[in-house]
């Protein structure tokens, strides 16, 4: 459905993203996830035609987005930030986006605002932070558009609602084999719904993992050795030391994770003992960190 091939672009003297290559399937839900400042952004904004990129290529079904305009319209992007639409009412948005989008389905999306309990005659200006955000997932939906790029969707939306739109996106995809890209924070989100994760890091694809295989990636562990944490653990770059309480030691693993635990086995630990792993663990082992201001 939607290829990235050798992206590349520079902002102010500085490349912001460095030659990114991947692609997104017919019905499958891809998060994004990175620090901050690593080119989230930037990349969902070049691969929706906002910006242009210096080298590479963004095809929606083989079709270069820059050559062939039109088949944005098979693609809905959400942005982070919707101020510019603050003008706008709710009718005059729905005008607009039908504009845009030929299959835009106007019943559709009243009733999902219904639902919601939005109002429907009012100013986008005067809705809340969570009542834009939720409006504006609406809106893509209802667009019809085969792949919907979300950045940071469920900002500002309580744990109900979130919930809420998450089933409704899953619905969607399933029914319509429609395409999600998400960009966002929270992990433990898409740990429920997705099935692909791109780490990104410092302008590049870090590492696209399935949710399937993660498991053969990334390893938890904690261990108790018999004396002093060994100095030559400390020299490997795949092995995050989380945490230490007292002589527990909890450990994240990244790549090659069956020759490491024989690694760790030849310390002859007095505990050894696999943990569940969570996104928010493969996060911290493969980007070094938790995400703290801006994109």
């Amino acid at each position: 459905m939607l290829t990235v091939r050798n992206l590349s672009k520079t902002i102010e003297g500085k490349k912001v993203l460095d030659d990114i290559t991947f692609t997104i399937g017919k019905g499958s839900i891809v998060g994004l996830v990175g620090r901050n400042g690593v080119g989230k952004t930037t990349l969902l904004r070049t691969l929706v035609g906002i910006l242009d990129p210096e080298q590479g290529e963004v095809l929606y079904e083989e079709e270069n987005i820059a050559v062939k305009p039109e088949v944005k319209r098979s693609i809905a992007y959400v942005p982070d930030s919707t101020a510019t639409f603050n003008g706008y009412s709710v009718k005059e948005l729905v005008r607009l986006y039908k504009a845009i989008y030929p299959e835009f389905q106007e019943d559709f999306f009243y009733s999902h605002m219904k639902e919601f309990k939005l109002p429907t005659n009012r100013k986008v200006r005067t809705f809340s932070k969570g009542m834009k955000a939720l409006m504006f997932i609406i809106l893509a939906i209802s667009t019809k558009a085969k792949l919907i790029i979300l950045d940071e969707p469920t900002n500002g939306l309580d744990a109900i609602i979130k919930r809420q739109v998450l089933q409704l996106l899953i619905g969607e995809v399933s029914e319509s084999e429609l395409s999600i890209l998400i960009s966002t924070h929270h992990l433990d989100e898409l740990e429920k719904i997705a099935d692909t994760i791109m780490m990104m890091k410092e302008g590049k694809i870090e590492s696209i993992i399935t949710m399937d295989n993660a498991k053969e990636h990334f390893k938890k562990v904690q261990v108790v050795f018999k004396g002093d944490y060994p100095e030559e653990l400390g020299q490997l770059q795949n092995i995050v030391r989380i945490n230490q309480i007292g002589r527990v030691h909890t450990l994240l693993i990244k790549g090659d994770t069956e020759n490491t635990m024989n690694q760790l086995n030849t310390y002859q630990p007095i505990l050894f003992e696999e943990l569940p792993m969570t996104l928010e663990d493969m996060f911290i082992s493969a980007l070094g960190g938790d995400d703290r201001e801006g994109h």
